[in-house]
């Protein structure tokens, strides 16, 4: 049986990414992670060279396929936004990803600064707005976006309704947020 690196790379991202959402980047363990990905400790740094540029490999990935998920839409930033936050809710460990990071590692890395201002400067064309107007419309789309899984149950639905029902509720109002802002 030959070895397969990239089948191996993809078991580390993996497994680093369910450490990550888990633990953050200062609680994550490397040995942790190579463990669940039935990898040895020194196949992370040879593919990744530390457990930071780990960390950025695995949200850069996920990013990725979020935005190849997630098309942005910016004749449509509703639509976006609903979109966006239903693939967040089927994913809720990437919310809690970009979290960790936010707290851990608050700047943001080039690839990231380049996609929100694609996206804003896209917006802002597309709405004969400024590219500030652009990026505010961006951060208000995505913080709503993430509003359902960055919230404590018994804060976003305190009575107890139903779980669906209430998150279809919010997700309605979500978009209407959006689109009343736009």
């Amino acid at each position: 049986m030959s070895y397969d690196s990239g089948a191996t790379r993809s078991r580390l991202l993996d497994a680093a990414y369910a450490e990550f959402v888990e633990r953050g980047l200062a609680g994550a363990r490397v040995d942790r992670i190579a463990s669940a990905a039935s990898a040895n400790k020194q196949a992370i740094y040879a593919y990744f060279g530390s457990k930071d540029a780990l960390f950025d490999a695995v949200l850069d990935s996920r990013l990725r396929v979020l935005a190849d998920l997630v098309p942005f839409t910016p004749h449509d930033l509703p639509a976006y936004t609903g979109a966006l936050f239903d693939r967040l809710d089927a994913d809720p460990g990437l919310v809690r990803l970009t979290q960790w990071k936010a707290l851990e590692r608050p700047g943001a890395s080039e690839a990231e600064l380049a996609a929100h201002l694609d996206k804003a400067q896209s917006l802002a064309d597309a709405r004969g707005i400024t590219l500030e107007a652009g990026i505010d419309a961006m951060m208000f789309a995505l913080a709503a976006a993430q509003s359902w899984n960055s919230t404590a149950g018994s804060i976003r639905n305190p009575v107890g309704d139903d779980e669906a029902a209430r998150k279809a509720r919010h997700r309605a109002a979500v978009i209407a947020a959006v689109a009343a802002a736009a």
